[in-house]
């Protein structure tokens, strides 16, 4: 039997986050436009006849934005590179090789761990791929060079297929009906900051969070409490909204899915909440 880590990293927005939800088969990570809206060490889980690979999401790598929230997000990802089996890197075949990509490439070309590049986005039109030609010159780096959609779940299998034959024999980490490290509450936050993103787009900086307080199962209905954080008074307005209606919006969407997930009704109570130390504290 096959066991171990493989980790997905790259710059921001290349699709790591799609592609692990795809690898899983159900949603584990919260997906975004907006930068950087992987912040934490993500496990997803999948089972193989010939074994287990436990997926490693991680932050994207965005080395232009100068933050305290950038940095320890870098260091997130770097630290997560020790000890994997397989490296995952993920690029994006519309965006050209930069200052930020060679950075992040990088990170791990001298590494003697197994390298697998994926070239994302293969359901953009030709002529949006307009670097995908830069992007596979670098396959001489790399063990196998893999082109497919995350987001249209398209040539996923042959790549589940080679990542399992590079990993060394071993017994399960996880227990077969177990998809991801994450619990819960983890979880309802990270949908609840999806939602924020999509529906207020760049109204606010990417730098908010969402903690949940209380997760409470009652005969009829599950009542959850979650706190939008935010260090700026202006920025929760804008959250809030006209006599509240971007919050409502926003609860609204994350309660459908919510609903929709777990397949139970959903009261969900969101508060927004201005603390200017929210990173130091929760990152």
């Amino acid at each position: 039997m096959k066991s171990g880590f493989a980790i997905l990293i790259g710059r921001s927005n290349v699709g790591k986050s799609t592609l692990l939800n795809t690898l899983v088969g159900t949603k584990i990570a919260a997906t975004s436009q907006r930068a950087q809206m992987t912040r934490d060490i993500i496990h997803g889980v999948v089972n193989l006849p010939e074994g287990q690979v436990i997926f490693i999401d991680t932050p994207g790598i965005f080395k232009d934005r100068k933050s305290s929230l950038t940095a320890k997000l870098i260091n997130k990802a770097k630290n997560a590179l020790s000890g994997v089996d397989v490296i995952v890197y993920v690029v994006d075949p519309s965006r050209e090789i930069g200052s930020e990509e060679r950075y992040t490439f990088g990170i791990i070309r001298h590494l003697k761990t197994p390298k697998v590049l994926v070239i994302n986005k293969s359901d953009l039109p030709k002529n949006e791929r307009r670097f995908t030609a830069d992007y596979e010159a670098w396959g001489i780096h790399f063990d196998s060079v893999f082109s497919l959609s995350a987001l249209r779940a398209s040539h996923i299998t042959p790549l589940k297929e080679k990542i399992i034959s590079l990993l060394p024999e071993g017994e399960a980490v996880y227990p077969e009906e177990q998809l991801t490290n994450v619990n819960n509450y983890f979880w309802v936050a990270e949908l609840v900051r999806e939602k924020i993103f999509s529906v207020l787009d760049k109204e606010v900086p990417y730098a908010i969070t969402v903690e949940t307080d209380s997760i409470e199962e009652k005969p009829d209905v599950t009542v959850i409490t979650a706190r939008i954080l935010t260090d700026e008074e202006r920025y929760k307005r804008i959250i809030i909204g006209t006599r509240g209606t971007r919050i409502k919006e926003i609860g609204s969407m994350a309660r459908r899915e919510l609903e929709q997930a777990l397949n139970k009704k959903i009261y969900l109570s969101l508060e927004v909440v201005v603390d200017k130390h929210w990173v130091e504290r929760t990152v």
